[in-house]
């Protein structure tokens, strides 16, 4: 148990206004729970009291030698240690003191055990999560797949991790769990190796690739006949847009693997290029509201259980420029992830140092971790450094599964389901036993929801399926369901010293599979597409497959010396921003649904302007770089607005706004606002009420009742409300998909998507200057509903704001505890597939999805001259002056020092705190 000397909970000086405030609130509070009965189990010192102990001495039983942590003044730790397990163990203490209760509620996430924190409002996610089942397979990771070194460090981890919790009430470790005493009398328990290896699964299921791409496509089968359905999903662009590798791996000239990586003959099946559900295997009509349901229950996992959105739109960036462009002559990495924003981030900066690099301890490293998991997952060495965006490889198929009596269809026998009882148990309520069913493809999705079930019992019988038995189901294959080594890929990843050593170790990244940057102080850069990535029989993945057939069964996974990579190209620079990976010349199908590569056209059309007659790139060009806020969209659609004959007045003003606009979305652009109002109307008028219901949102509108309650630009003219034809807000995300949808009929004034009914309001359009006009109309009201009448007053940023929310109670607790948990709005600027992609869905509104949740710049000639930024802050409690002090900077794209040498990082260093043995 861990004792403490000179113990100081003090905090250097830094922001504390929007801190007092807070306190102002609690005490105000508290005078009315007191006379509540409540005032004894929340006051100003509990909510104190889990403050972090930074200064000083601590002793910690287990600890080999005596262990340092440097904070600097955004209380980001370096922790100095002189073997692996200190150097492990004392992460877990350090992440535990500041991001405990973060930590704690992943855990119950990644296992299925919200509802023992939260109550019975979490049972369904908890269903779906069980049915899932990631904690089991992280268990048999744990038990079977990782090295006895991993397993090590997991367990010096949690070590570290339960030291901080000995003798701890809830009160002392965070101010949450206070407040989850109040109904829920819920207290922490001890943490386990394996719930630090369950992460990766929540994870992997943020970046799952195309799952809702299958549904959607299948979905629009009901009202959209083929050729619509491409218009909708079109070809990547590759003539305008490059794809990562152009230069390693596969030699589509030759049609080998590049005999530098070590290619071969695989001995998989590369697929058919079927298409799932068509031909001979079509889908019964029950299947439209099997994945209709099936979307439902996917969309309301992300806000239950704290995950990201997951879409075509969300990505990331990551580029990387050779020494022979740079001023250091040394290669610049650049990195920022695209993730749900959350309070606070789901990155955790820190530096793990051994006092000497030896074998009995080899880690010399500083980045991004995750609090939780020891490691780091981003950042760099005192070799080489490696960025991390979303590769979108398809590594998930739904199966559509024909049942019969006890068990599933599989050429024409019937196949036992597997099933196992899994008991949930909820805080304050009755547990609840639920029976899981698998196939061999995966669990049944479908049993997680009683509409599926009834509308798979009434499937129509089709020439498909005459002997359909009780119905169909609905099952998911998933590499992150079947156990892995990930988790050794981390620590890998962090001691590699050089291109062969990084490549072997992302040999062991299965799941997620992401795209590596790779840069080291010899002046290499490189890529590497890790993972698991299945080989189909039938079927290419972009459709649901029938489960009942064995020829669409996944057939084996790509070798990892045939996956693509690119080492020292020619050209000097590689970008990776969520844009196919390989030519189509390249033998595998890899996804049908890449990111159409509108940012990274951008990031390498800004690399290409700056190196251009000998130019060189800094440091901060590549800060700049990441900041980057223009709209790709704006530029192709604005000639053709400026067009558009505007009758009405108010609307002409609102058109002028465009003139001499250079398409950059700052915060504080009127045109960039408008330009995005009538983008959404566009989409919605072209395609989203051509949609089936099925992919609607109830219950929005695009228009809104103005503020002067008559027509702003006529007041004989009624106001548009919203009313027949807007009572659906239809699936266009606005993303760089629907760029490519327009961009490909843009040209075509008279083409059928153009065309739409007429309204009560409204005349039918029959061509796409009619359809603009209209589209530019209701952006007017719309901002006017919104920003006010007088366009002198509208900016981007006044629709385009981001609110940091606390996951858990800053969403569902009582309104005054969400004032104390959570911080915003702030007004943005950026956009949807913006450089910096501050996404919005043009489907539910202009607020802000997703963010880029940290940004970096290594240089690999000066390690100490490295930049880097988080969302919000080292801390997860509110009342720190590090819950969000790096909020204000990220937001303007500024940058904080990122100190990595011992001198640095000593000069910097505000607190020390010492952990004894």
């Amino acid at each position: 148990m861990p004792s403490t000397t000179n113990a100081s909970a003090g905090s250097p000086p830094g922001k504390k206004k929007g801190r007092r405030a807070r306190l102002i609130v609690i005490v105000l509070v508290l005078a009315v729970l007191a006379g509540l009965g409540f005032g004894a189990y929340w006051s100003v010192d509990s909510v104190r009291a889990s403050m972090p102990q930074t200064t000083g001495s601590i002793q910690l039983d287990g600890l080999d030698g005596p262990v340092q942590v440097k904070r600097d003044s955004y209380g980001i730790p370096q922790i100095y240690a002189s073997t692996d397990h200190d150097l492990f163990m004392a992460q877990g203490y350090v992440q535990a003191q500041d991001r405990f209760y973060e930590m704690d509620v992943r855990r119950h996430t990644t296992s299925g055990r919200l509802s023992e924190m939260f109550g019975k409002g979490q049972v369904k996610t908890d269903e779906f999560l069980r049915t899932m089942g990631w904690r089991r397979v992280a268990q048999k990771e744990y038990d079977s797949k990782l090295s006895p070194s991993t397993k090590k460090y997991l367990q010096a981890y949690s070590k570290g991790v339960n030291s901080y919790l000995g003798g701890k009430s809830g009160k002392d470790i965070s101010a949450e769990y206070v407040a989850l005493g109040f109904e829920n009398d819920y207290k922490p328990q001890k943490w386990d190796p394996v719930d630090s290896v369950a992460w990766l699964k929540a994870m992997a299921w943020d970046l799952r690739g195309n799952m809702q791409e299958e549904i959607d496509r299948s979905l629009m089968t009901s009202r959209l006949g083929p050729k619509q359905i491409a218009d909708l999903y079109p070809d990547y662009p590759y003539t305008r847009h490059k794809p990562i590798v152009q230069e390693g791996g596969y030699n589509s000239a030759t049609k080998s693997f590049d005999a530098s990586s070590g290619g071969g003959t695989s001995t998989q099946s590369a697929g058919a290029a079927g298409t799932g559900l068509t031909g001979d295997a079509q889908a019964p009509s029950g299947l439209q509201g099997q994945l209709g349901g099936l979307s439902k229950v996917l969309d309301e996992i992300p806000d239950s259980a704290g995950l990201g959105p997951n879409g075509n739109g969300i990505g990331s960036n990551s580029w990387v420029v050779s020494g022979d462009h740079t001023i250091t002559g040394k290669p610049l990495l650049a990195n920022d992830p695209h993730l749900a924003p959350q309070l606070p981030s789901v990155w955790y900066q820190m530096g793990l140092h051994c006092t000497s690099v030896s074998s009995k301890c080899q880690y010399d490293t500083s980045g991004y971790t995750f609090a939780g998991m020891p490691g780091v997952v981003i950042g760099h060495n005192q070799n080489i450094s490696w960025g991390l965006t979303n590769s979108g490889v398809d590594v998930s198929d739904l199966y559509l599964e024909k049942f019969s009596g006890d068990g599933y269809l599989v050429d024409d026998r019937t196949v036992p389901f597997k099933t196992r009882k899994e008991t949930i148990k909820v805080a304050g309520g009755d547990a609840k036993t639920i029976t899981v069913r698998e196939t061999d493809n995966g669990p049944l999705l479908s049993d997680r929801n009683s509409e599926l079930v009834k509308v798979g019992k009434k499937a129509g019988v089709d020439a498909a399926a005459p002997d359909r038995g009780d119905g169909y189901g609905i099952a998911l294959r998933w590499t992150a369901l079947q156990p892995g080594n990930s988790m050794d890929a981390v620590f890998g990843l962090d001691k590699a010293s050089n291109w062969s050593e990084f490549r072997k170790a992302s040999a062991d990244f299965e799941v997620p599979s992401q795209n590596l940057t790779y840069a080291d102080t010899e002046g290499n850069i490189g890529y590497q597409l890790p993972g698991r990535i299945p080989t189909r029989g039938e079927g290419d993945g972009s459709l649901p497959s029938p489960g009942w057939d064995s020829k669409y069964r996944w057939t084996g996974y790509i070798k990892q010396n045939e996956l693509p990579y690119e080492f020292n190209p020619k050209r000097g620079y590689i970008v990776t921003a969520n844009q196919a990976v390989v030519d189509d010349s390249y033998p595998y199908t890899l996804t049908k649904d890449w990111g159409y590569g509108t940012r990274s056209q951008r990031i390498t059309d800004l690399i290409e302007s700056k190196i251009k007659d000998g130019g060189k790139v800094s440091t901060d060009d590549m800060r700049t770089m990441q900041m980057d806020n223009s709209s790709e969209i704006a530029k192709l659609l604005v000639p053709y607005l400026q067009k558009i004959d505007v009758k009405d007045k108010d609307v002409r003003d609102a058109q002028q706004l465009l003139e001499n606009w250079d398409y950059t979305q700052n915060p504080d652009s009127a045109a960039a606002a408008y330009f995005n109002s009538v983008w959404r109307n566009i989409l919605k008028l072209a395609f989203g009420n051509k949609l089936p219901k099925e992919l609607r949102v109830e219950g929005q509108c695009l228009s809104v009742e103005p503020v002067d309650k008559t027509g702003p630009a006529d007041e004989d003219r009624k106001v548009r409300e919203c009313g027949e034809r807007d009572t659906h807000s239809a699936q266009p995300d606005g993303g760089d998909r629907w760029f490519e949808v327009v961009r490909k009929i843009i040209k075509d004034p008279k083409n059928d998507w153009w065309k739409t009914p007429g309204s009560r309001t409204d005349d039918p359009t029959e061509n796409r200057d009619q359809l603009f006009r209209r589209a530019m109309e209701d952006a007017r009201w719309d901002l006017t509903a919104k920003l006010g009448k007088d366009i002198d007053t509208w900016s981007w940023g006044r629709l385009h704001k981001l609110e940091l929310k606390n996951q858990t109670l800053g969403t569902e607790g009582p309104g005054w505890l969400q004032y104390v948990l959570n911080r915003g709005p702030w007004k943005l600027g950026g956009g949807e597939a913006a450089v910096n992609a501050t996404g919005w869905n043009a489907a539910g509104g202009y607020g802000v999805d997703w963010v880029p949740s940290m940004r970096m710049v290594v240089n690999m000639a000066d390690l100490d001259k490295s930049k880097w930024i988080n969302l919000t802050g080292a801390s997860g409690h509110t009342f720190s002056d590090h819950y969000t002090d790096q909020t204000e900077k990220w937001i303007k794209g500024d940058l904080l020092p990122w100190h990595f040498s011992e001198k640095a990082v000593g000069d910097s260093a505000e607190d020390s705190l010492v952990l004894k043995p």
